[in-house]
């Protein structure tokens, strides 16, 4: 009967320290930075939300616009997401030669049909998807107008 209650003992003791090394594993880990994506892109993106360098004052004057004229249904609330640039490739479908879905995705086809609606706000570089530091001054004068 004596061995018995070493070896119960035993492995008892054995998953009790099993389990508190696995918690303090575990606790370490819990810890850590949580995983996140920038809110705001320097180039195209595939972002919840993407204003272009617009500031919220901006992009809410371009939602009330999309509001407007566009069919956007969504909140003024300065966050151009998915239903704004939605709105917004409806126009640029119609207008400026923009060929994809209306998925609200800010791809390259989003990027150079609306370079092409900036170049009547002073955008003069090259219709290339890339939403660099030309196209988002137009995009300023764009919401500002």
């Amino acid at each position: 009967m004596r061995p018995n209650v070493w070896t119960r003992t035993l492995v008892s003791v054995t998953a009790v320290v099993g389990l508190a090394a696995g918690s303090l594993a575990t606790a370490g880990t819990s810890f850590a930075a949580p995983d996140t994506q920038p809110a705001v892109s320097s180039g195209v993106s595939v972002l919840a939300v993407n204003n272009l360098g617009l500031t919220s004052a901006e992009a809410k004057k371009v939602q009330s616009w999309l509001k407007e004229y566009w069919g956007y249904t969504g909140a003024i609330d300065g966050q151009l997401g998915t239903n704004s640039w939605k709105a917004f490739q409806r126009c640029l479908k119609e207008y400026w030669g923009y060929t994809g879905s209306i998925d609200g995705v800010v791809g390259p086809n989003t990027i150079k049909a609306l370079q092409r609606l900036l170049r009547n706000y002073g955008y003069t570089g090259a219709i290339d998807g890339i939403a660099g530091s030309g196209t988002k001054a137009a995009f300023k004068r764009f919401a500002n107008a």
